[in-house]
């Protein structure tokens, strides 16, 4: 893995459209069609846990986004999307910003984040299969992994993950 000075920021408003364009590039265009969206919706973001990496030149290498939402009632961190521009892949941008989010996350008092993805991937942050925690349809069960940021915060937290409106 290649190493590259990266700066990280919070999204600033003025970043939200090139956020939108590195999502549109990195992931299909029915991205919006995912139950994770329909979690989304009209909802606003976490803002200090939206963070960006610029390389030295200002160019947007990467970008995560998280959200409020609720697993069984309980307040929770749903992460992603997470997007690191084609050409800067496996230079470690993901796990920058998984790590300042993570970092972030726990700082501003948050006891758990949830995300759907690749376990093997997220393994080394912490992140393990929820099992008695359900998305909405479609999502596969093996892919929704959490991660505790205190000790026992999943314990007893199970259900369905749903919304958690402005």
């Amino acid at each position: 893995m290649q190493q590259t000075a990266l700066t990280l920021a919070t999204e600033a408003p003025q970043d939200w459209w090139e956020v939108e364009a590195l999502y549109d590039l990195c992931f299909a265009p029915g991205r919006s069609a995912l139950s994770s969206y329909r979690l989304r919706e009209g909802v606003d973001p976490i803002a200090p846990l939206c963070l960006t990496a610029r390389d030295a030149d200002g160019i947007l290498a990467g970008a995560v986004r998280n959200w409020p939402v609720l697993v069984g009632g309980k307040e929770t961190v749903l992460l992603g999307p997470i997007a690191v521009h084609p050409t800067r892949q496996g230079e470690g941008v993901a796990s920058l910003l998984m790590q300042r989010c993570l970092h972030k996350a726990r700082a501003l008092g948050w006891s758990r984040l949830m995300l759907v993805g690749d376990a093997p991937y997220y393994r080394r942050f912490g992140f393990v299969r929820l099992k008695d925690v359900t998305m909405p349809p479609p999502t596969n069960p093996d892919r929704v992994l959490g991660v505790a940021l205190a000790d026992g915060a999943w314990d007893g937290v199970i259900g369905a993950v749903t919304a958690a409106r402005n």
